[in-house]
């Protein structure tokens, strides 16, 4: 029953195995995948692969890391690739100030390009937001309106994620909730309302116990939502179900392949 709702497998990791990839996933209970676009290329792949299976879907976006390359004639590009059928989100847009890739200013330009271009089309968002919690805040309150997204990789505390639930947000967690000091992950995966929970793997990256350090791949999503079954003192199955009608509902995908 589950969806992992963040991966690439547009990246070069799977490039020698990805369709074992995928089929290792399904074999193991994974039943759909959203693969994720971080600039004009991959955005193209993640709906190449997507066109391939009938249980994976696509997004689009420029990732901050990348924002510094996305010329005006590369968003517009986008706009024409995300009225694509199997492009569900436009994402993965946000702010990085951890790495800082690209400029913070060039960041925000971007991101808030984005964020109307997803409005103006109707697609929900998924935001990448890393040591940017004010300045994310600041972007999204300033546009007073409810949204229809999920915020990934969640990295902050129970305060911000209620605010962000409260804008419309709903929230996900990879495998780092898995690890041993990641307490206020942990916290907030245990404690947020159940229906804005999701769950994804983010790989290659971030892989769970017990293959921390290891390559992340789609089917490893289950240890991720048996952890948080754990904290929630609730049976797998029933995170498991919840979590992929979260993202079905999100993502607006259809009720049978």
């Amino acid at each position: 029953m589950l969806i992992d709702s963040h991966a690439h497998l547009d990246m070069d990791d799977f490039d020698a195995d990805r369709e074992t990839v995928i089929e290792r996933a399904v074999q193991g209970g994974v039943t759909r995948i959203v693969t994720i676009g971080i600039d004009l290329a991959s955005s193209r792949k993640a709906i190449e692969i997507a066109k391939k299976y009938k249980f994976i879907y696509a997004t689009v976006g420029y990732h901050p890391h990348n924002a510094n390359e996305a010329a005006s004639g590369d968003l517009e590009k986008l706009r024409a690739l995300a009225s694509e059928p199997k492009v569900v989100a436009w994402g993965e847009i946000g702010l990085d100030f951890f790495r800082r890739h690209s400029p913070p200013e060039k960041q925000v330009k971007v991101f808030e390009r984005q964020l109307d271009a997803a409005a103006e089309q109707g697609l929900p968002i998924i935001i990448h937001d890393r040591d940017a919690h004010e300045d994310l805040l600041r972007i999204l309150k300033s546009r007073k309106r409810q949204y229809l997204g999920v915020i990934h990789c969640f990295s902050g505390n129970y305060d911000l994620a209620m605010t962000l639930i409260e804008l419309g947000f709903c929230i996900s967690f990879p495998g780092t909730v898995t690890y041993k000091n990641a307490v206020n992950a942990q916290t907030v995966a245990a404690r947020i309302p159940l229906d804005r929970l999701l769950v994804e793997t983010d790989c290659p990256y971030l892989a769970p116990v017990p293959f921390r350090g290891k390559r992340n791949e789609p089917l490893y999503v289950k240890h991720t939502a048996e952890k948080i079954a754990q904290l929630r003192q609730m049976d797998f199955r029933e995170l498991a179900k919840a979590t992929s009608a979260n993202t079905a509902r999100l993502f607006h995908l259809p009720e049978t392949l």
